[in-house]
């Protein structure tokens, strides 16, 4: 099923992901519940989710063979992360651009293209 739909999950995904890097929050009282790593490490596994689906997208939706599919989802992603956060300084009064935040965005895609690279095997058709 995610292959039929796989542009509609990303196209999805990536406006949800937008939306909430954007809007404005209140996250004071949350703080002092949720430990400050936290944050980098939602960053991390949104990201590695990120990756994952564009390269389902690319692979599965465009044919696109799965090398240059890892490279096409690792471009959009980083990409992307960058662009939210330099719209987070630009266009948000409550949101700051923080260098580890794209630091741990990284760090999600490198780690989503390796288990991609390794784990994922692509069937090959015998005729």
């Amino acid at each position: 099923m995610l292959k039929k739909r796989a542009l509609f999950f990303s196209i999805l995904y990536t406006f949800l992901l937008a939306t909430v890097s954007l809007i404005t929050l209140d996250l004071d009282d949350v703080e002092e519940i949720i430990p400050s790593f936290s944050d980098k490490l939602f960053h991390f596994l949104a990201y590695l989710l990120f990756t994952w689906l564009w390269f389902n997208t690319f692979f599965y939706r465009f044919n696109i063979n799965k090398k240059y599919s890892i490279y096409r989802s690792i471009f959009v992603s980083v990409s992307f992360g960058i662009i939210i956060e330099a719209l987070q300084h630009v266009i948000t009064t409550t949101r700051n651009f923080d260098s580890l935040d794209i630091v741990a965005n990284i760090l999600g895609v490198l780690v989503a293209a390796i288990l991609i690279n390794n784990y994922i095997k692509i069937e090959v058709k015998k005729y």
